[in-house]
């Protein structure tokens, strides 16, 4: 028996309006151009693949399975600029059939400078998913699938016994994505790891006409899964969600094959749709995974080199977290959202100067000229936010 593991990430930042050090007010965000990205990503993605999915589950009842991560921050903004997505969302958790992952609220890198901050962003959003969707997450994943041992023994302090994490050939060696394991000294917590040539070719390799497999089709797509039977537990396809209608667009038939994948599927013998929580209590670990070093699903390295590649990426992150005792002794709610909302990942992501094979992903949705302008930006908002702090 092998389950195919649907998980998609559902993430949209907040982007920074244009903000020079002669700016005195406290409006740090671009919400027009926010309103804007949300809307076109929501009509072109999120409502269109919904509403496949939700077709799905009726088709296949009890059947097909996914699992989502919103970010708090996507949720904001679904409330605010399209709440009709945010209604869909409820539909599909109205099923039964889907899983909602924990994460932190604010999409940050929280882990790797401040425990504590980490913390209360991941409360923050097992509260998030109690009240919408009516579940406490019992799986974890960090952003961006970032990852190391010293995550699981975190999260586990946090109550949680499977984490998501990035399916690395050099940590792997000869094994494979397709079993489950546990961190060192760990036997208790399950990692489902990425099977990333599986879901590459989906989120960027489905419409590439120069692909030796080109065209994709559901058909092709189940024999590969198939072959995993007798050769692991699971098939984890770990993609961003916008790779529905966004990143492929409609035009590609992308909707067409994630609307025709189960049937092709359920044609194979011994193959099903589970979540995360439900493939940790199906099967058992194969061994031990050892992470001592961070990784993440990002560009080609699979490391934090998209966040922290460059000195413009470090200063801006260690003077960001140098005031969280300052914001937090300050008992200000709207400061305190302000400076949470700044570390989004993104923020960092555009100031990446990295110009190889992943350069095009790194613009991707992003408001910035260069990487110098995002980051000459960011840290203009960074020292109005200080300003704020000795009013």
């Amino acid at each position: 028996m092998a389950s195919v593991c649907f998980y998609f990430q559902v993430h949209q930042p907040f982007r920074l309006r244009r903000f020079s050090i002669f700016d005195r007010g406290a409006d740090y965000f671009d919400n027009p151009v926010n309103q804007e990205l949300l809307r076109k990503v929501g009509t072109r993605c999120y409502l269109p693949a919904n509403a496949v999915l939700a077709e799905l589950i009726d088709r296949y009842p009890g059947q097909f399975k996914v699992a989502f991560s919103l970010s708090g921050l996507v949720i904001e903004q679904f409330q605010r600029f399209m709440p009709e997505v945010l209604e869909s969302f409820h539909k599909l958790a109205e099923t039964g059939a889907v899983e909602f992952l924990a994460e932190t609220y604010y999409h940050s890198l929280a882990f790797l400078y401040s425990r504590q901050e980490f913390i209360e962003q991941t409360e923050l959003h097992r509260q998030l998913m109690r009240r919408l969707f009516g579940q406490t997450p019992r799986v974890f994943r960090n952003t961006e699938l970032i990852y190391n041992n010293a995550l699981a023994a975190a999260v586990a302090e946090l109550g949680y016994r499977t984490v998501l994490c990035e399916g690395a050939d050099h940590l792997l060696g000869y094994r494979s994505p397709t079993f489950l394991y546990h961190p060192p000294g760990l036997p208790d917590v399950k990692l489902l790891l990425k099977n990333y040539r599986l879901s590459d070719d989906i989120a960027f390799r489905f419409s590439n006409r120069n692909w030796p497999e080109y065209p994709l089709t559901a058909d092709k797509f189940a024999r590969w899964i198939g072959q995993v039977n007798g050769n692991g537990y699971v098939v984890n396809l770990f993609l961003d969600y916008e790779t529905f209608g966004e990143h492929q667009w409609a035009e590609t038939g992308i909707f067409d094959f994630l609307r025709c994948l189960p049937e092709a599927v359920f044609k194979l013998p011994d193959i099903d749709f589970k979540t995360p929580g439900e493939c940790a209590e199906s099967y058992e670990t194969s061994g031990e995974y050892d992470v001592p070093h961070m990784i993440s699903w990002a560009d080609a390295e699979r490391d934090l080199s998209a966040w922290l590649g460059n000195a413009m990426q470090s200063n801006a992150l260690h003077e960001l977290y140098r005031l969280e005792p300052l914001v937090k002794k300050r008992g200000d709610e709207a400061l305190l959202h302000d400076w949470r909302r700044l570390q989004t990942s993104d923020h960092f992501y555009y100031m990446s100067t990295k110009h190889w094979a992943d350069g095009d992903v790194h613009k991707y949705f992003n408001p910035y000229d260069s990487p110098y302008d995002a980051f000459i930006n960011f840290m203009n908002v960074l020292d109005n936010l200080r300003t704020r702090l000795t009013r």
